[in-house]
């Protein structure tokens, strides 16, 4: 059955503060309902309300977040909040926010779908607009691939390897829906390796990072008092990273997304080489009755299908290094 066709807003606005992991400043971000249509929009309420489409083409910066920016207003750290919006199928929503960096909360997007699941939704006119896969379009160089293919609904397949005898090599594999990902990917929290942290912040990075916002690896242990929220919390953050750098595309995914070893450079030029694929895709759209009104074939599954409960509260994160 097809749920969420149309496109949604928030029910109302909702606000938040708290500090940017790699600036290290203090931001207040207000979410706000938006008209069909107009997607979501970061605005710098600190630069003349300066206004910043989250697509692919405004990608400025992909070191160690994805940083968007338009008129030389940017907003870096954008996919925690962005996977969030996907998975509660928020569709149009402006974004005020007085700093240069979305706030890392507790290095997870559960802190984000929470907030989201208090604003509510509102269901609009306009059909939501997909794009569904026809062929496959894989990117790979230095030793990453990320490819899509057809598949009706949404699926994503992350595997990450690392030279560290905690994380070694890790998979996630699972058809993608707004329940599962509140229970299985939210609350994964960013991380990253005690011996970077000197080098980063040298470098003007993880100014804000600490115990609180980020996972920390030391040698071959975590040293968050807490331990990990999952025994494969790393793969889990990737996957979440992933997510939310799909956004950008512009409209949810019918396809099977595979990544390995990649990150948001890996994800930008990804999405590149899949806008630039013309014949790979196609829009499409539900509406009316749930007939489809454009191309289509099969029995689709909607992604991010989020059921009527609340999600839980994330409780307490982490700190910095080379995966935040």
């Amino acid at each position: 059955m097809l749920k969420n066709i149309y496109q949604h807003t928030l029910g109302r606005e909702v606000s938040c503060s708290g500090i940017g992991l790699h600036s290290g400043r203090e931001v207040r971000m207000v979410m706000r309902p938006a008209p069909e249509n107009s997607g979501v929009i970061f605005r710098r309420t600190d630069m003349d309300g300066a206004e910043i489409g989250a697509l692919a083409g405004n990608v400025v910066d992909t070191r160690l977040a994805t940083t968007l920016g338009c008129g030389g207003a940017t907003v870096s750290t954008t996919e925690h909040l962005l996977a969030a919006l996907r998975c509660l199928a928020v569709d149009n929503v402006v974004i005020d926010i007085d700093g240069p960096e979305v706030p890392i909360m507790d290095g997870s997007a559960a802190p984000f779908v929470f907030l989201l699941r208090k604003a509510g939704l509102e269901k609009q006119k306009a059909p939501r607009r997909f794009i569904r896969i026809k062929r496959e379009v894989a990117w790979e160089g230095g030793g990453s691939r990320v490819s899509v293919s057809p598949h009706d609904g949404f699926m994503v397949s992350c595997d990450i390897e690392f030279d560290n005898a905690l994380i070694r090599s890790q998979s996630y594999s699972r058809e993608l829906t707004g329940s599962r990902f509140i229970k299985e990917i939210a609350r994964a929290r960013t991380f990253g390796f005690a011996e970077d942290i000197e080098i980063l912040r040298k470098n003007g990075l993880a100014l804000g990072g600490s115990l609180e916002n980020a996972v920390v690896v030391e040698n071959d242990r975590v040293i968050n008092s807490g331990g990990l929220r999952y025994d494969d919390e790393f793969v889990r953050h990737k996957t979440l990273d992933l997510v939310g750098d799909l956004v950008l595309l512009g409209a949810p995914l019918l396809g099977h997304v595979k990544a390995s070893r990649s990150g948001h450079t890996q994800h930008l030029a990804f999405m590149q080489a899949l806008l630039e694929a013309r014949d790979a895709w196609e829009y499409v759209e539900f509406g009316r009755g749930r007939r489809e009104e454009k191309r289509s074939g099969g029995n689709v599954v909607v992604p991010f299908l989020v059921p009527g409960r609340p999600a839980m509260a994330a409780g307490p994160v982490a700190a910095v290094g080379r995966q935040l």
